[in-house]
């Protein structure tokens, strides 16, 4: 059994022997985030960086004794308010597209999930949610008004697992699970005997008919499990709950950002479209049923609503017509498992912005530019330089830039100058800077698409990216202005709600109470 995560250890260990619980009430109040002032800017007829453009995003400048590169290959980072808009039009009949036929490259996936929660949704449930880093598995009792507790358990899962045979990584969830419950009982937290409903979290791409069915497309996050693309993912975790005799029947296939487009609007009604800027990125929101071609055989009243998992880190995939790609990006595609797949994701996820800024100062290190008669091996080996650097390297206060040092002492053994300090931290800004605008882009799409901007509308945000990487969610509102002009303003983002455990729990309890009524049973 893997060790939780709120241990220090990260081998095997014993199952955990105690819970978090927490507890929270409903509030109507949204808090007024600042929004970052909107700059003129020059772009060219194309779309590409006029040399105005490139002062505007603020292309590195070189004094003499920074290092020299190449600031052609830098201004390739920068992306023009016009360039946004030009995406987020190609962006916007992807999603239609996506709409009207099964199996397109941003697949927008039906949910099941009907209609918004009431708020007085009531009982005990299961939440399991197999993320990028963790298996989390939840305890939630929703008390109706919008009230909720939640009982919890993390368990680490290692790279081994992630690539062992699917059936195996199941079990291991299933383990899990068993663990988790028995202690609950042990605990008086359920009763003997008792079968809870499970909403499953389970945030990969999944071509689903109903709401307790889905076959996983293709795997992100790095997973890359045999013997699991093209299956029923629900299937093979109900064999796992069998072998370890858990008392759960799972009624509800969710992801994380479906959860969290629900509980983010159980708490604040405005919230109209979720987002997850983490190891990985997707964006849900709720669809009219007639404006869902691909699912009108279903009969389904055309009035009705339905989430939609727009798995949107696809866009742009395979053909690259639309986003601005520099040499390091297609290096990072090209040597990634899944090529040409995935693009968008690419350019904008955590999982990826450390290794983006790790070539470019490989570059450097290849030119002679840096790091001078030093063993640069370290931070030669893929993936060595963390995202989170990044989130250090630009929230550094000192004026030495001591933090830099510390990371390129500690982790790289490298020496720096201050100027070479300076330098990185401008590049982690350029890359930080992008992911945030390409980040603005797809949420303008969204908004577009469904005739948000007048009215406007809260968006729940949720991942590593957004929650820790500083400027982000600034960066976003920048970018929704350079797209919008002034009514930019009236999309405002806000730390979501826990999607995959409680959102997970409400998806469980909303479909409980539709199927109880006879509302598409069968769905």
């Amino acid at each position: 059994m893997a060790a939780p995560s709120s241990s220090s250890q990260s081998s095997t260990a014993t199952p955990p022997t105690t819970h978090t619980t927490l507890a929270y009430t409903r509030t109507s109040e949204v808090e007024d985030l600042p929004h970052a002032t909107k700059k003129p800017s020059a772009h060219q007829e194309d779309g590409r960086p006029s040399q105005e453009a490139r002062d505007y995003v603020r292309v590195i400048p070189i004094p003499p004794r920074w290092p020299v590169v190449d600031t052609e290959d830098l201004s390739r980072f920068t992306i023009t308010p016009q360039r946004m808009r030009m995406i987020v039009e190609a962006f916007k009949e992807t999603l239609e597209l996506g709409l009207s036929k099964p199996k397109q490259v941003v697949p927008m996936i039906p949910t099941y999930v009907f209609g918004w929660p009431s708020g007085t949704e009531r009982g005990e449930y299961l939440a399991v949610d197999l993320g990028g880093t963790n298996l989390r598995v939840c305890l939630v009792r929703l008390t109706g008004a919008g009230k909720f507790e939640i009982t919890q358990s993390k368990y680490r899962l290692t790279e081994e697992q992630k690539q062992e045979d699917g059936q195996k990584l199941f079990d291991f969830c299933g383990e899990c699970l068993k663990a988790f419950t028995d202690l609950s009982i042990e605990n008086g937290e359920f009763k003997q005997g008792e079968i809870l409903p499970l909403g499953f979290t389970f945030s990969y791409p999944c071509s689903q008919d109903k709401i307790d069915h889905g076959e996983l497309i293709r795997w992100t996050k790095g997973f890359g499990a045999p013997n699991t693309e093209g299956r029923d993912v629900v299937e093979m975790f109900r064999k796992s709950l069998a072998l370890h005799n858990v008392p759960a029947e799972i009624v509800a296939l969710t992801c994380d950002t479906t959860g969290t487009l629900i509980a983010s609007h159980y708490v604040n009604p405005a919230t109209k479209i979720a987002c997850i800027f983490g190891t990985g990125c997707n964006a849900a929101y709720m669809e009219r049923v007639r404006d869902i071609p691909k699912i009108a055989h279903l009969g389904i009243d055309p009035d009705a609503e339905m989430a939609i998992n727009c798995e949107w880190g696809a866009f742009d995939s395979f053909e690259h017509e639309h986003l601005p790609r520099t040499k390091y990006d297609i290096m990072i595609d090209e040597s990634s498992n899944k090529p040409g797949e995935q693009a968008f994701e690419k350019l904008i996820s955590g999982r990826y912005l450390g290794e983006i800024l790790r070539l470019v100062i490989c570059q450097l290190i290849d030119e002679g530019t840096v790091f001078l008669g030093q063993n640069s091996y370290k931070i030669e080996i893929p993936y060595s330089f963390d995202t989170a650097f990044l989130s250090l390297m630009e929230s550094d206060p000192t004026d030495e830039l001591l933090m830099i040092i510390g990371i390129f002492t500690h982790f790289f053994a490298l020496e720096t100058t201050l100027a070479e300090r300076q330098f990185f931290r401008a590049l982690a800004k350029l890359v930080g800077r992008r992911a945030a605008r390409l980040s603005a882009c797809g949420i303008a799409a969204i908004v577009s698409k469904m005739g948000y901007l007048e009215e406007g509308c809260s968006v729940g945000a949720d991942g590593s990216l957004y929650n820790k990487y500083p400027g982000f969610a600034d960066r976003v509102h920048e970018g929704l202005q350079d797209i919008f002009g002034e009514k930019g303003r009236n999309i405002v983002t806000h730390h979501a709600e826990d999607g995959s455990g409680i959102g997970s729990a409400i998806v469980a309890a909303m479909t409980k109470v539709r199927k109880d009524a006879g509302l598409y049973p069968s769905l």
